[in-house]
């Protein structure tokens, strides 16, 4: 900082915190594990409190390994590839492993709270001090000489308790835009539930004169063509190429949406001997595994050449009898995963046959009010969209928010400075000299003080 807020002071953290690192005990020593010390490991600093951890050890572990105790109320960084910088606190005493650093707040210099707050806002300086390597980290001496802007005492305690409050209020935030895809998910399939049932057209239907009833048919009497994809007797992995003719597998079949950015080739010689396979726009294009909706969408428009792999059903539907989209979107519906379900109920990874599929009987309107219906669908989803689309944009500045907050109040202007408070200079020269003029205690089982 250019200019210090007045009663502030540059020091470092290795000034205001005493820091240490972890270990891992000898993996191939049984007697370390499974004891009754919580041991953590960098990617388990998740949340503000770490209470409990996947691993233990015992203290044979601590006392044949690297491996410290740290006392609850200490303060963990991870120093490791991605998860530099991520933070929290100590809930019980604990070990780590040695990804971590831990900072134990020297007393009457800052706090527990005060010294995670100021962590966390200096994230990202770490991640740009880790950068470089072949994977980034930052050591115990990085984090000791890194340089920060102290508050004096009382100012420090002002500081986290308005993070505290205004933090809770973005994370409140945070879990409302959080549930909301659930509940753009659950709309969209109430409004496929009403489609396929007849009541999205019900007042669209009362307004007309015809004695035209829906209809129980199977989908294969709907297609023109209907075709697995060619399995592995006549696509082989080596048969993939750089480019060519693009191969849809299951991973490109989403629920009402192709997912084109995962893209695998065939050479065109070996499309001539598959070209039954070759793929139309507008395709229905169906997973044959069962998860947990349908996959199921129609090909898109594109200048490519495109042909389906096994368990990759085509169905190319006859528009003289049905419209496509109607179709797909009675085969997306919650009902129709729900039918399949029971059919391959007890399967370990269940999946249906093309012959299955096809003697799969939908309820079909009359044409003209499958058009209605896919026109109603289309316009409330595009509503559905707009939403999410917002709640993104949203979720993104409520993002942006958290650090935003941090940095304000560690440029001091979250809270207020009062001229009666300590300077922080003056109470580091105090603390310093009462930590020069007191004994160092001796180490106990190890435990870091």
């Amino acid at each position: 900082m250019s200019e210090l807020p007045e009663g502030w002071a540059i020091t470092s953290l290795g000034e205001i915190a005493v820091w240490g690192s972890g270990g891992t005990p000898s993996r191939s020593e049984p007697s370390f594990y499974g004891g009754s010390i919580p041991w953590i490991k960098s990617g388990e600093l998740n949340s503000r409190y770490v209470k409990s951890t996947e691993e233990s050890i015992t203290e044979a572990a601590v006392s044949g390994s690297s491996a410290k105790i740290f006392p609850a109320g200490s303060v963990a960084i991870a120093m490791y590839g991605a998860t530099i910088g991520k933070t929290a606190i100590l809930g019980v005493d604990a070990a780590t492993n040695q990804a971590c650093a831990v900072g134990i707040p020297v007393e009457g210099l800052t706090d527990t709270d005060f010294l995670y707050r100021l962590l966390q806002n200096e994230k990202d300086a770490f991640i740009e001090k880790g950068k470089g390597g072949a994977q980034p980290n930052i050591s115990q001496a990085v984090i000791k000489a890194h340089e920060i802007s102290l508050p004096p005492l009382a100012e420090q305690t002002r500081i986290a308790a308005k993070l505290d409050e205004l933090l809770a209020q973005v994370d409140t935030l945070k879990a409302r835009i959080d549930g909301i895809p659930a509940l753009l998910k659950r709309f969209r399939q109430s409004v496929l539930a009403a489609a396929v049932s007849g009541r999205l057209t019900e007042e669209w239907r009362a307004t007309l004169q015809s004695a035209e009833c829906w209809k129980t048919v199977p989908v294969g009497a709907l297609c023109s063509s209907a075709f697995d994809g060619p399995f592995g007797s006549k696509l082989k992995s080596d048969d993939y190429t750089a480019e060519g003719v693009r191969v849809v597998r299951l991973e490109n079949i989403g629920h009402l949406s192709f997912i084109g950015e995962k893209k695998t080739f065939i050479s065109v010689a070996k499309h001539a001997e598959l070209s039954k396979n070759t793929l139309r726009t507008g395709d229905i294009l169906f997973s044959s595994f069962v998860d947990e909706e349908i996959r199921v969408c129609r090909l898109p428009k594109s200048e490519e050449v495109f042909i389906n792999k096994a368990d990759c059903f085509c169905l190319r539907i006859d528009d003289t009898t049905a419209n496509p989209s109607f179709v797909m979107y009675a085969l997306a519906a919650k009902h129709t995963y729900q039918r399949i379900r029971e059919s391959v109920h007890g399967a370990t990874r269940p999946r249906i046959n093309l012959g299955f599929l096809k003697s799969f009987e939908i309820e079909l309107p009359p044409q003209a009010e499958q058009t209605e219906i896919v026109r109603c669908i289309e316009q409330l989803f595009a509503f559905a969209d707009q939403l999410e689309a917002k709640v993104a944009s949203a979720k993104s500045r409520i993002d942006q928010l958290t650090q935003s907050i941090l940095a304000k109040a560690f440029r001091g202007e979250l809270v207020p400075q009062n001229p009666s408070d300590e300077p922080a200079s003056v109470l580091l020269e105090r603390i310093q000299a009462q930590r020069a003029a007191t004994p160092k205690a001796k180490r106990g089982r190890k435990a870091s003080a």
